[in-house]
């Protein structure tokens, strides 16, 4: 999908109910050149067929650098992968690096805030700190051709889950200042075109949902976060609660922070026990040998099966019928 001259967006179908729509690969620079790649999906077959597959095909060029918007497996599963299938340099936010554990090449560059990417043909993409969703959340803006790629500091079809709420408010106001915005590109759900609009819809969300947790309050009432979201967040889907529930808690720690509210404090659980730890441990060991197992499996038979095609079937006939001209 074409979204500005220096700028194409992969849109992969998700049925995540985090990631509403879909979850998006965006390709920045001139065509039939070395890209560079924003996002890389998951660690997925159907995300790995887009990086190699779409680009030789359609593209018909290589990726040249690859970089995330934050660490989020969604985002950054591909890193590894890509370096080492497509050959292609990657970058990441430099306050991310101990968050990627495991999923990195042995050589990576970073970028940070106010740093510029430059592309051939004089394409130049900004590096803005947005942190908020994630704390090493980050957003590229092409700003000759006003696109903005946000990662999920603000998707295309929902609000976003928020880590913390402070810097997240200064990232969506720092966002809406940008000049020349004429499209933002989320990491899921659909293209947004009324830019603006969309951030100060997010702005004044944010405001709203602080003033019904405080009205969850009202009262004298002592309720718990959970509580609260069931009264902020009443027709949620049922998968979303936990999230739903941590925006509450970001709300909740600000207004704490702010002295607007006060906390008493829990009990916590007892821990569990080391040699349950361990056996948990050992279970979940278990259950990767045979995940990984199965995967072997699966792999060996879509090569036994690409081999016989590629050969006679042996199987059949002790000696195969002949063929000669009556």
């Amino acid at each position: 999908m074409q979204i500005s001259p220096s700028v194409r967006a992969a849109m992969v179908p998700d049925d995540n109910p985090h990631h509403p729509g879909f979850t998006s690969i965006y390709l920045v620079g001139p065509r039939n050149r070395q890209s560079l790649t924003i996002d890389s999906g998951e660690a997925m077959e159907k995300y790995q067929w887009f990086l190699r597959g779409y680009l030789a095909a359609v593209e018909q060029a290589e990726i040249g650098r690859l970089t995330i918007t934050h660490h989020h497996a969604d985002h950054s599963g591909n890193l590894k992968w890509a370096s080492e299938q497509l050959k292609a340099d990657v970058v990441i936010p430099a306050n991310g690096r101990a968050l990627l554990k495991g999923r990195l090449p042995e050589e990576v560059a970073t970028v940070t805030d106010g740093d510029v990417i430059d592309l051939d043909g004089g394409v130049r993409v900004q590096v803005i700190a947005t942190p908020g969703h994630s704390i090493d959340s980050v957003s590229y803006y092409l700003e000759d051709e006003g696109v903005l790629f946000t990662g999920d500091t603000l998707l295309g079809s929902s609000t976003t889950t928020i880590r913390n709420l402070g810097p997240y408010r200064r990232s969506l106001a720092r966002l809406l200042e940008l000049p020349n915005l004429k499209v933002i590109c989320p990491g899921h759900g659909a293209i947004v075109n009324d830019p603006r609009e969309r951030l100060q819809m997010y702005i004044d969300h944010r405001n709203q949902r602080e003033q019904q947790v405080l009205k969850a309050l009202d009262g004298g009432k002592q309720l718990t976060s959970w509580e609260i979201m069931m009264e902020v967040y009443p027709d949620v889907n049922p998968r979303l609660r936990r999230a739903a529930e941590g925006n509450v808690r970001t709300h909740l720690d600000q207004l704490e922070e702010e002295g607007r509210i006060t906390a008493h404090a829990g009990v916590p659980a007892r821990p569990p026990s080391k040699k349950k730890v361990e056996r948990d441990r050992e279970h979940a060991r278990a259950e990767d040998r045979v995940l990984k197992q199965a995967k072997k499996i699966e792999a060996d038979r879509r090569r036994a099966n690409l081999d016989a095609q590629e050969n006679p079937s042996s199987a059949e006939w002790k000696e195969p019928p002949r063929f000669e001209l009556s």
